[in-house]
């Protein structure tokens, strides 16, 4: 019997585990991927939202404004990379002023510090040279910022891992049944008994809490595409650049990211398929003719890849985050779409004092916050990174060119706890792949520490896991190599 399962390992989920980890519980994530981040905190904006934009008195707005304020801290102690570089949202000569002096007005409301509107062309520019000419005012944000939400998640799991909490990986749940202290979740391979649910199964979490609640949630899928350019283009602009909002979310925004590439997306589109992560001419189109309007020069020629994720819209258009009335012990974190990635930390804190608080768990007190992120030799001096090959080789040689990954580094990917089990799965956490030839040289060698590392056969390396196989068998008869 656990005392919690929480459904889905995405930033959400693993939140919610990380500070779960505070308690005496015994503690299951199942996540229906291969790994940590495998839905749609994979593939987003990268963004740390200030908290200007939500409704005055939604979970949106009070959890964007907590998840700020606790991102540096949580960086700090999880050693992920963020950075408070600040945002713009630019109005242009033909829109209505009127509108970006209400998200002002709103961000006054849910107490965000350091706004303000810029209507000194000359500053504007000093701050950022290649604004749109069209451009006549700005919403300045001092507190919004960029991280990595590959590496926020799979810190946050990593640290969740160590101080107790279970993960269990290609394992999608067909159904939640019980309440009131008694739940049984089935899987495509085992069932579990546990005393509460927690249900972080991102677009599909209508689909959870409906097995469980007569008051039906439903999730649209919102699809974003994006396209993401060289490191060339990275110093383009030097803040998150959006256009004033519509209804269907924040508009396209520019950004540089902080692996020092730059962001264009996403659209927003309602999709019927929530698998649909496809990009599309039309999609990726939009994406390079609107990114104009507030920034202009953009080298689109340095694009060097697209994609696409898809955010998890509920009609209410809020977040849905507590117990059912008919459902005491089933714990919903559903319709967590923007700002999700901001507010996850806060979204952990918030659901895992509800649910210590109802099963009257003890604190752990040899919870440790802190985790200790894979060496990036990158970031060492000369003289460090000399003595560093002294004593382990491995870093010495460069298997991703594009990137500058070292042989050191994969290794740590696939060894440290809850450890790369594929290529993604490395891509994610040393960003092997993710340069301007994406993969194509180093996608052999990564293979090669995968089948060693995994002790496993060739033919059982994937490129995300399921089967995404690469090589399915060999063309002579030889020892395999």
């Amino acid at each position: 019997m656990y005392d919690v399962i929480i459904i889905g390992a995405g930033v959400t989920g693993c939140s919610i585990a990380r500070e779960l980890s505070r308690f005496k519980l015994k503690t299951l994530v199942l996540e229906k991927g291969e790994d940590v981040c495998t839905g749609t905190s994979k593939a987003n904006s990268a963004i740390v939202h200030a908290g200007y934009d939500a409704i005055p008195g939604t979970l949106k707005a009070k959890l964007n404004r907590r998840g700020n304020e606790m991102m540096g801290e949580v960086t700090d102690d999880l050693d992920v990379p963020f950075s408070r570089i600040g945002s713009f949202v630019v109005c242009l000569k033909d829109d209505d002023p009127k509108k970006l002096e209400a998200l002002y007005e709103r961000g006054l409301k849910n107490g965000i510090k350091g706004l303000e509107i810029i209507t000194d062309l000359d500053r504007l520019h000093n701050m950022e040279p290649n604004l749109s000419d069209d451009v006549v005012s700005a919403l300045y944000a001092p507190t919004a910022g960029i991280i990595c939400p590959f590496l926020l998640t799979i810190a946050m799991a990593e640290n969740a891992y160590t101080n107790g909490v279970e993960f269990r990986f290609d394992e999608e749940v067909s159904s939640v049944s019980g309440k009131d202290g008694a739940f049984t979740v089935m899987t495509n391979t085992a069932s579990y008994e546990t005393r509460t649910v927690v249900n972080a199964a991102g677009v599909y979490s209508d689909a959870i809490h409906n097995m469980v609640s007569a008051k039906k949630l439903h999730i649209t899928a919102r699809k974003g595409e994006y396209c993401l350019l060289d490191h060339t283009a990275g110093g383009h602009v030097n803040h998150t650049i959006f256009v004033l909002p519509n209804e269907y979310g924040k508009g396209i925004l520019v950004s540089p990211t902080i692996h020092g590439n730059l962001l264009l997306g996403p659209t927003a589109v309602d999709v019927d398929d929530k698998e649909a992560t496809n990009t599309t001419g039309a999609g990726l189109n939009e994406v390079n003719t609107k990114c104009f309007r507030g920034v202009k020069n953009i080298p689109t020629r340095e694009v060097i890849t697209s994609f696409a994720g898809l955010r998890a819209h509920e009609d209410g258009d809020d977040f849905v985050i507590g117990q059912p009335e008919d459902a005491h012990g089933f714990f919903d974190a559903a319709g967590i779409e923007s700002p999700g990635l901001t507010s996850a930390p806060a979204i952990g804190e918030m659901l895992a004092g509800e649910i210590a608080e109802k099963l009257s768990a003890e604190k752990n007190e040899n919870f440790n916050g802190k985790r200790k992120g894979i060496l990036d030799p990158k970031k060492l001096t000369l003289e460090e990174r000399n003595e560093l090959i002294k004593k382990n080789p491995s870093y010495g040689t460069i298997i991703c060119r594009c990137e500058s990954v070292t042989e050191g580094e994969i290794i740590d990917a696939i060894t440290r706890p809850l450890g790369a089990k594929s290529l993604d799965g490395v891509k994610r956490r040393v960003r092997a792949g993710m340069g301007r030839c994406q993969g194509g040289f180093c996608s052999p060698r990564v293979m090669d520490l995968l089948k060693k590392y995994r002790n496993v056969p060739m033919t059982e390396v994937t490129k995300s896991g399921g089967k995404s196989q690469i090589v399915f068998g060999y063309s002579k008869k030889s020892e395999e190599v």
